[in-house]
């Protein structure tokens, strides 16, 4: 045992040792009958005695602690001992010298005095550092790991999808019949409860699949929220139980009370989630109108689908109930309320998220992405209206889709939520700060998503980091702040943006890996280069930066100034909003009859040879995109044989038998690039459209396509 762990050992020993003397051990030696002692030793205080008194963990008189009292026997079952008592708290831990990570021995309902000090202060959690979800997923954490073995729920997508398996289900829209178990009874297809207050099933999303999650799609992953705020106690106070309302108020407005963590909702929530028009309501009402709408179609369902009518009440068991006559009340019977048993596997799922949601009361804090997505596809999977609906964040904060979750997992699905170097810059929280400070990466934990502190300086909060310069993949150097009369380049925030949406390859980068081959022989050590997604800054300063492939002998333009009339307008933030990043359309309005951006257009030049003046910019450029791609078809029927793309499928060209595309020629690499280039790039249209209509139509030439039609700026 490591010295650290010695003296924890010592303090708990001591804080036991106080708290057998507060609760009256003796603490003197003993004396004769005929002797007194003179004084009395003072008792030890017991460190956050009072804290702990006031909260749930020590109130021993509610239904946590008091449900088995009128049992028979009286006593709290193996299967609930864990949580309920501290006895099988460290019966599970094994600090009782039983075996650890199950409770062997029923507690008596008498001792079910609350969550006791002893529960989380004893040598079974000096070292503890992971705990096990009802998914079988493991997470390691630090001490938090004693609150989330009790705030974990016992259900999971894994036990629901064991029971509808158990059952032998296919139509998930059948009412299930009983089956008989191993001794002829029979076995009734129910309701899978996740139990109350499960929080860290909440925070940790999708690594734990405390919801049900439906095949095919994604969910958010841990909300790390901000450094310091991610965990139990860093949020509560681990003995009163309380959240640190004072310290949300550091950076949220007007919050002084835990109801008013209801009104929260960062910038990284810019959708209207629950489709009623208001985006400026906290996320709790935003989870509460998705909640109505799920209660609404679960209801619809049940009728129409199940045969039956459906009412659900939070504090009777088993919550669900039948309601025949559809007054919107439960169905009685000689037992009292009838509870619901016509399910099917559908209706399961819909009802089990919809518990899910109502269980963790703050789960609007704990992992409001999370629910959302639970909510908006189980509103879906039953059938309902998601149109005016939203699932997913703006790209930089959808922690849900692939940019994020790309490094979950490895190539034998083992978890591993931690992000490459080469990719750590933009494809997580905490990538681009330590770029900035350190001009590398290394490896870095996977992110939902950026944090406020990935563009946002910490130390000089509120302040955006200071970026002077960024280098391109060519090795050019630009900033949308120019240079200062010495010649010193100046800074500016969109500089911050196009250290990310800059592209990883480039005209000299395409060079070197072609060398010297032959233009027109194929060779299959020419692998495709890819200039990845969303290069608009490389787009914006088009020549300057060499990121579309650029022809020899040829000339380009260089940085798109658009407006610049009093440096307005041809700037990432001028165009874009900062956290929602959709484009300011209205603004377009100020120059142009529109505000449709691919409407726009400010020539009569007909690049692309239809006829067609009035078209927008956008439609003169589809239409040579399309042609470069009929150009390279043919190209490539004349040189190694046929080519497809699939812009959704590594590595996105492929030959006719759906195999990766492997007899390229360095022609026809150049002109794949650039085709490849203005898709990655679906803003190309506005971020530089003449540097775009001349790459394009140089493509086209260059593999011998006939270009006398077109018009090239």
């Amino acid at each position: 045992m490591n010295l650290k762990k010695m003296l924890i050992l010592l303090g708990i020993l001591i804080t036991v040792g106080a708290v057998l003397a507060a609760c009256g051990g003796e603490t003197t030696e003993p004396v004769s009958e005929t002797e007194a002692p003179e004084t009395t030793a003072p008792l030890p205080e017991m460190p956050f005695l009072t804290e702990w008194q006031g909260s749930g963990h020590a109130d021993v008189a509610s239904e946590p602690f008091r449900h088995w009292d009128e049992e028979d026997p009286a006593e709290v079952p193996t299967s609930c001992a864990k949580c309920h008592t501290s006895d099988g708290y460290q019966d599970f831990l094994g600090v009782d010298g039983s075996e650890s990570g199950k409770v062997d021995a029923a507690v008596p309902a008498a001792d079910a005095q609350g969550v006791q000090c002893v529960a989380c202060h004893n040598a079974g959690t000096i070292s503890k550092t992971t705990v096990t979800f009802p998914s079988g997923v493991t997470i390691t954490a630090g001490d938090d790991v004693r609150c989330m073995e009790c705030h974990q729920g016992r259900e999971s997508k894994v036990s629901v999808d064991a029971q509808i398996e158990r059952f032998a289900l296919t139509d998930m829209d059948a009412v299930v019949a009983p089956i008989k178990d191993d001794q002829g009874n029979d076995v009734r297809f129910g309701f899978r409860n996740v139990h109350y207050y499960a929080a860290a099933a909440t925070l940790y999303g999708g690594m734990v699949q405390g919801g049900y999650q439906y095949e095919g799609l994604v969910y958010d992953a841990k909300n790390d929220h901000v450094e310091g705020y991610d965990s139990c106690t860093g949020c509560h106070n681990p003995h009163t139980l309380e959240v640190k309302v004072e310290q949300c108020a550091i950076c949220h407005d007007n919050v002084s009370t835990v109801e008013d963590l209801k009104n929260v909702r960062m910038v990284s929530s810019a959708k209207d989630y629950d489709g009623d028009g208001d985006v400026t309501e906290g996320m709790y009402y935003e989870i509460e109108g998705l909640q109505a709408a799920l209660y609404a179609e679960i209801q619809k369902y049940a009728a129409d689908k199940a045969g039956t009518g459906i009412v659900y009440d939070s504090a009777a068991y088993p919550y669900w109930f039948a309601d025949a006559d559809g007054d919107g009340a439960a169905d009685q019977g000689d037992n009292g309320s009838v509870g619901f048993s016509t399910w099917t596997a559908r209706l399961l799922k819909a009802a089990y998220n919809y518990q899910v949601s109502l269980k963790d009361p703050g789960a609007f804090a704990h992992g409001n992405k999370y629910i959302v997505q639970l909510l908006h596809d189980s509103i879906a999977d039953l059938g309902g209206d998601v149109s005016n609906m939203a699932r997913d964040d703006a790209g930089h904060f959808a922690g849900n889709t692939e940019p994020f979750r790309h490094w979950d997992f490895d190539n034998e699905g083992n978890p591993v939520y931690e992000v490459e170097a080469s990719c750590a810059k933009c494809h997580s929280a905490a990538g681009l700060p330590q770029f900035i400070e350190h001009g590398a990466n290394l490896p870095v934990e996977a992110a939902n998503g950026f944090a406020c502190s990935t563009c946002h300086n910490e130390e000089a909060w509120p302040e955006r980091y200071t970026v002077a310069s960024v280098t391109f993949p060519s090795a050019a150097v630009v900033s949308f702040g120019g240079k200062d009369a010495d010649g010193n380049y100046v800074a500016d925030d969109s500089n911050l943006c196009i250290l990310c949406h800059q592209g990883r390859s480039s005209t000299p980068t395409v060079n070197r890996a072609l060398g010297s081959k032959d233009l027109d022989t194929p060779d299959p050590s020419i692998r495709f280069s890819n200039i990845h997604y969303f290069a608009a800054g490389a787009t914006i300063f088009g020549a300057d930066v060499q990121g579309a492939y650029m022809y020899e002998g040829r000339e380009y333009v260089g940085q798109n100034m658009h407006a610049d009339e009093g440096g307005k307008m041809n700037k990432c933030q001028d165009c874009h909003d900062v956290h929602a990043l959709e484009p300011k359309v209205e603004t377009c309005q100020t120059c142009h009859d529109t505000t449709d951006p691919t409407a726009i257009r400010e020539t009569d030049v007909d690049y692309d040879g239809d006829g067609d003046v009035t078209e927008g910019i956008k439609g003169e450029i589809d239409t040579l995109t399309e042609a470069l791609y009929a150009e390279m078809q043919k190209y490539a029927e004349g040189a190694g044989g046929a080519i497809t793309y699939d812009a959704h499928a590594y590595p996105y060209f492929f030959n006719a038998e759906g195999k990766g595309y492997a007899a390229w020629t360095p022609r026809l690499l150049k002109a794949a690039f650039n085709y490849q280039y203005i898709l990655k790039d679906p803003g190309a249209y506005t971020h530089n459209p003449k540097f775009v209509v001349q790459f394009l139509i140089d493509s086209i030439q260059d593999l011998g396509g006939d270009v006398s039609a077109y018009t090239r700026p």
